[in-house]
């Protein structure tokens, strides 16, 4: 099957000779230097412009994408700060000013599209707000 772009390669040259098909007897023959310059030729260029769309493509960012990674960073920090939080209760204080982080955090929800992601922020979001309620802290 040929894919034609927008520009043909066709400068990919056939082989000529008299090799075109083996018989049972012929034997072995090395092929001669000018069939390996024939061969030789390519549309080496042209090869390029493909793989230079296919990136171009790849850096095209998708609006849910962008979403999705604000979702991912604001779930990963209410992680470490409840990893935090744990290693304050550990050590018998909790700052207020941690407190006052999980909860801009549990508040600064946003939409991510993805429904298997929301499953999980909706785990993170439970966590956090029974631990801040834990500690007579409610947020709306």
């Amino acid at each position: 099957m040929r894919i034609g772009g927008p520009s043909s390669s066709s400068s990919v040259q056939k082989r000529s000779g008299t090799k075109g098909s083996a018989k049972s007897g012929s034997s072995f023959s090395p092929i001669t230097e000018e069939e390996t310059e024939a061969a030789g030729v390519t549309g080496g260029v042209n090869a390029t412009h493909s793989v230079d769309s296919l990136l171009a493509l790849q850096e095209v960012e998708d609006p849910l994408t962008g979403r999705k990674r604000g979702a991912v960073k604001r779930g990963r920090d209410l992680l470490d700060a409840l990893e935090e939080m744990k290693a304050d209760l550990l050590a018998g204080v909790i700052p207020p000013a941690r407190l006052e982080r999980i909860l801009n955090l549990v508040s600064a929800r946003m939409p991510s599209g993805d429904p298997k992601l929301e499953e999980v922020f909706d785990e993170i979001d439970l966590r956090a707000r029974v631990e801040l309620a834990k500690l007579g802290q409610f947020p709306d």
